[in-house]
């Protein structure tokens, strides 16, 4: 809303004008991203940001962010600081539990042995399981299971 003052014969007007107005969207602006660079390129243009500017607040180069707002998929290991940078997790979260195990190897930006630390099982093994070469047992799938349970305030921040 605009307000315009004008003044006449020593008398001083005042009239307001409403004109709403659509955002004009940018060129190249995904209003519904799909791949982790269109969920980037959306927050960067949201914010009026330059790649450069979200390299550094990332911790890339810009040819990084360029390459990602281009069709190329980070680095795992750069997941945890783009969800920090996005403010969400750009990718959903499988109901199976090998899917949700992968998930959280994913989110978490883990690799396979830091995986297998954290889950006190051999790298080898969750390979075959988040590949689908072999599928766990029950006891192994409950195991799975009760991990990702205990992780829960990492599951219940990221649902809210």
């Amino acid at each position: 809303m605009c307000t315009f003052l004008y003044y006449s014969d020593s008398k001083r007007h005042s009239f307001s004008i409403h004109i709403p107005l659509e955002k004009q969207l940018l060129p190249g602006y995904p209003e519904f991203p799909i791949t982790v660079g269109e969920h980037i390129r959306k927050k960067r243009m949201d914010l009026g940001l330059l790649q450069r500017e979200v390299a550094e607040i990332i911790g890339v180069t810009e040819s990084s962010v360029w390459n990602w707002e281009h069709g190329v998929e980070p680095e795992q290991h750069y997941n945890p600081n783009i969800i920090k940078f996005l403010g969400y997790i750009p990718f959903d979260c499988p109901d199976d539990t090998v899917g949700r195990l992968a998930w959280y190897k994913r989110t978490n930006g883990l690799t396979l042995n830091e995986l297998g630390q954290q889950m006190q099982r051999h790298p080898d093994q969750l390979q075959e399981w988040l590949s689908g070469t072999r599928c766990p047992f029950k006891k192994s799938q409950e195991r799975i299971e009760l991990f990702l349970v205990n992780q829960k305030i990492f599951l219940l921040s990221e649902k809210e």
